[in-house]
């Protein structure tokens, strides 16, 4: 799809001035003015349903007897629906809401957050309070698919704002924030775009004339049906065949979750059952793609590293996640059931800084999945 954007600073310098002098009066007046902030769409001229909403019912996970008891902290920003320990045990009624469009009109872009009069939604983490404003772009009609934890999250971009970006396409011109030094871009970002045809325009300020939002969260068949033509797209790169699995190493990156013996049992796991073995911070997407592709068995810590492996498990494939006790997370479940595939996991015991996996509990758990 073609940029319908303009750079006016090169053709109009006064239409410039008259932007940036708008900004900096909008900016006094949201630092000073005592009124109640509200969410930007809420002032949109129109919204409507993208495709429909759906209930479903949860499956159980699969894990052995006694796991959820050594849980001692269960992660809060991840109960979208319901707390982990319900969600693991399954047979839930799971209402998945519609995907929706909100289009707002004269929009203001500045440092990551976006403004109309009292309304305002923040794309990246804390704004600076006085950015320096130049706004040089404007934008006849713009659809932003980037969201605060997609900026902020490497696995939350490529497994939702990747996803959302599709919708934005049919809607006008895909933008996203610009990165910057507090918010880099991922540094696999650039080759994962290459291989799913993105072409986002990123931008730091700009004003839209009309600007598209989405309400893209729920898990209905929208949203699974274009996931999985995401994956579809990275598996058109590669040959592959079926394989047993992959076990996708995580060690110290990110949120500290040690696994003292991931390389151990990464290591049994590709001597007896012939588990391929990834490390993707050392590796090419065209390398993790390749070597994820067919695994019948994505495995690893908890974190944005199995993602790799989740945008090409197929349906009816499994995901066992190794779980820290002290900060145990159900996301990746949600994704499972929306796309038929099983979710399975083990929980650790505490060890120093990390924690660690029985080995043996990992192969009974392993053994209880369909084959």
């Amino acid at each position: 799809m073609e940029s319908n954007l303009s750079n006016f600073s090169a053709s109009s310098a006064g239409k410039q001035k008259r932007i940036s002098l708008s900004a900096y009066k909008f900016m006094a007046r949201k630092l000073f003015a005592r009124k109640t902030e509200i969410n930007l769409k809420n002032v949109a001229a129109k919204s409507w349903d993208i495709a429909p909403g759906e209930t479903t019912v949860s499956p159980p996970a699969i894990f052995l007897p006694g796991q959820l008891e050594r849980v001692s902290a269960w992660e809060a920003r991840f109960f979208p629906f319901e707390h982990p320990a319900r969600t693991m045990h399954g047979r839930l009624r799971m209402d998945h809401g519609p995907t929706r469009g909100h289009l707002i009109k004269d929009v203001w872009l500045i440092d990551g957050a976006l403004y109309k009069g009292n309304a305002s939604l923040w794309l990246s983490l804390n704004p600076t309070k006085l950015p320096r404003i130049v706004v040089d772009t404007e934008i006849e009609r713009g659809a932003a698919y980037c969201t605060q934890n997609g900026n902020t999250w490497f696995g939350t971009w490529l497994m939702e704002d990747c996803v959302t970006y599709a919708l934005a396409c049919n809607e006008g011109v895909p933008v996203t924030t610009a990165p910057s030094a507090r918010f880099p871009i991922f540094s696999q970002a650039p080759a994962y775009e290459n291989w799913l045809g993105m072409k986002p325009v990123r931008l730091r300020s700009a004003f839209f004339r009309e600007l598209v939002l989405f309400d893209d969260l729920s898990n209905n068949r929208s949203r699974h049906l274009r996931y999985r033509a995401m994956g579809e797209k990275l598996l058109s790169h590669v040959n592959y065949a079926s394989h047993p699995g992959v076990f996708i190493l995580r060690g110290g990156d990110g949120d500290l979750r040690l696994l003292r013996n991931e390389i151990a049992i990464a290591e049994h796991l590709h001597k007896t059952r012939g588990f391929r073995i990834l490390d993707p911070l050392r590796t090419d997407v065209p390398t993790i793609v390749a070597t994820c592709a067919g695994a019948r068995v994505v495995m690893g810590v908890e974190g944005s590293q199995l993602v790799h492996g989740v945008n090409v498990l197929q349906p009816g494939g499994a995901l066992l996640v190794l779980q820290p006790p002290n900060r145990f997370v159900s996301y990746y479940k949600f994704l499972t059931d929306r796309d038929n595939q099983h979710f399975g996991f083990v929980v650790g015991t505490p060890e120093g800084d990390g924690f660690k996996i029985d080995i043996e509990e990992v192969e009974r758990t392993l053994d209880l999945f369909p084959v």
